[in-house]
């Protein structure tokens, strides 16, 4: 198997150290820096890290690329989007920028149910073709690991015709990009619908349980929120997806602390995301789980939210990650790197938890325990970016750094 050779790395970030504390308590040290730096890796592991000049002579033979004057860390991963759905609301900021309320949106034609429409009535090849575009934006940033959620077509047809987009998504960015599969068709109810558990049972499951069986879906969301889903809902849900061996995520505590964060960690969930309302006991509860607390912090400057309570999550010894929730609503920015770039002085983050929030436990967000950190064994997955240090990466705000090799 060939071998590849990144050497003279000017600045290697490993995340070692966060990785042996389990992405909890972290320093800035725990970015565990080298500097000129070397990796090989083949298709499959990598091989070997360290000093370039403690190189062994095995890997004389491999294929070299010389990184000087580059930062190369373990990828970065988007956990959380809403990547696929037709139009856009472009109109809606706008009018939110001269002073409207949701309701006044809503009346103009605007809010979920219009993304919905342009959704349905968008052709899989439609959306397929803006996906791609959408993809290779985040891609030029340097994040090659992307979630995305189905949730805009909400009805059977629409969220299967979603999740066939994000396979055809998978295939085509095969080898370049790797791409996972939610299923939040409970994200919410439409009008034709009595209850939100009406939905539950004659869309959500059933559909659940069929895409599943096409193996098209690789995890299972809901948005849990009152006015939305209920507890029992969510409950419903997650047990039916545990009986079919998909893990669970959930949108939790955004709008109100109605549990969400203790629900998932009940159901040993791979993240709760947004939690700006949690409270005490869901924050003990996330440090004595796996399940990994996701902010947003793009969601809250759009909406004109205070921000999550970082410092309660992490203080705590809660995994935190961070993810972008690109969306056409509520969150319309594609880069994780400058959102996280502006809110972690807001947030409190200091340099070792920034990164490793968004490639360690962003990564364990969707259950990939095999990158998220540069050692010998885990697989061989970086973005690298070009400048002499990671402190230029978040100084730039809005400058794309990222470079392919």
């Amino acid at each position: 198997m060939e071998l590849t050779h990144y050497k003279n790395i000017s600045q290697l970030i490993t995340l070692e150290s966060a990785h042996a504390k389990d992405g909890r308590n972290i320093l800035p040290e725990d970015l565990s820096k080298i500097e000129e730096a070397s990796i090989v890796f083949n298709e499959d592991e990598i091989l070997w890290v360290g000093p370039t000049l403690k190189l062994p002579s095995d890997y004389a033979d491999a294929m070299t690329i010389d990184l000087h004057g580059k930062t190369v860390l373990p990828e970065i991963v988007d956990s959380h989007t809403h990547l696929v759905f037709g139009g856009d609301r472009s109109f809606e900021y706008s009018m939110r920028l001269n002073g409207a309320d949701y309701q006044a949106i809503a009346d103009a034609g605007g809010g979920i149910l219009s993304t919905m429409e342009k959704t349905i009535t968008a052709s899989e090849e439609e959306l397929f073709e803006s996906g791609v575009k959408r993809v290779n934006a985040i891609k030029s940033y340097g994040i090659k690991t992307i979630e995305m959620k189905s949730g805009y077509g909400l009805t059977f047809e629409s969220e299967r015709k979603i999740c066939k987009v994000i396979q055809r998504l998978k295939e085509h960015f095969k080898n370049e990009v790797q791409i996972f599969c939610t299923f939040l068709a409970a994200h919410a109810v439409p009008k034709n619908f009595s209850s939100s558990s009406e939905f539950i049972h004659k869309v959500v499951l059933p559909l659940m349980h069929e895409l599943a069986e096409d193996k098209l879906i690789d995890f299972v969301d809901i948005f849990h929120e009152q006015g939305y889903f209920s507890l029992k809902d969510s409950q419903e849900l997650f047990e039916a997806a545990t009986a079919l061996h998909l893990k669970c995520k959930i949108h939790a505590d955004e709008f109100n602390d109605n549990k969400g964060a203790v629900l998932a960690t009940e159901f040993n969930a791979l993240s709760a995301d947004h939690l700006l309302c949690t409270t005490q006991d869901g924050i003990e509860a996330l440090a004595k789980s796996d399940t990994v607390a996701t902010l947003l912090p793009g969601t809250a400057f759009f909406l004109g939210k205070p921000l999550a309570d970082a410092q309660s999550f992490l203080q705590a010894g809660c995994k935190v990650a961070l993810a972008s929730d690109y969306n056409p609503g509520s969150c319309h920015c594609d880069n994780l790197i400058l959102i996280a770039s502006i809110a972690a002085k807001q947030m409190g983050f200091n340099l070792g938890q920034l990164w490793t929030a968004l490639c360690l436990n962003s990564a364990h967000a969707l259950d990939l325990k095999n990158q998220g950190t540069i050692q010998k064994g885990f697989k061989p997955r970086f973005s690298i970016f070009d400048c002499e240090s990671v402190d230029k990466i978040t100084y730039h705000w809005g400058k794309n750094l990222a470079i392919e090799v």
